[in-house]
């Protein structure tokens, strides 16, 4: 492989640190990589765009076996982009869901913020709330 890259210079190039690059591998996710007579990792442009292609699908918030089936489907000149969508659209849907949730707790808090003096005395909503839900009292 005359244009091999070593792991520091795949992980330079792609933006994936050398311990996710092998992790990556190690979990079938990259397949593993050509060595050098050094045993050295070499990775060639596929690497390295496979790489890419992980770092802003997991920037994105894609889980990995879900990465996994992206990949699977950009490798598949007949796949149809509607598969693709469906797994876009089904990570959204997560996203939408996980937001209204953060929201639900952000509303939550500050409600009981809302409710503390936030003086001197021990008196504390925010505690207070927080034990609301559990067998343990704040003494």
């Amino acid at each position: 492989m005359s244009d091999a890259l070593s792991i520091g210079a795949a992980s330079k190039s792609s933006g994936v640190s050398a311990k996710m690059i092998r992790h990556y591998e190690s979990i079938g996710l990259l397949p593993l990589a050509e060595r050098s007579n050094g045993n050295y990792r070499l990775y060639g442009p596929q690497d390295v765009h496979n790489l890419r292609f992980i770092h802003r699908a997991r920037s994105l918030g894609f889980p990995l076996e879900t990465i996994r089936e992206l990949l699977a489907l950009c490798r598949n000149r007949q796949r149809s982009s509607s598969q693709v969508k469906k797994l876009a659209l089904t990570h959204v849907a997560t996203l939408e869901a996980k937001i209204a949730e953060m929201q639900e707790m952000a509303a939550a808090l500050k409600h009981l913020a809302q409710n503390c003096h936030g003086d001197e005395r021990p008196d504390c909503p925010i505690l207070e709330g927080l034990a609301s839900d559990s067998a343990a009292r704040c003494h």
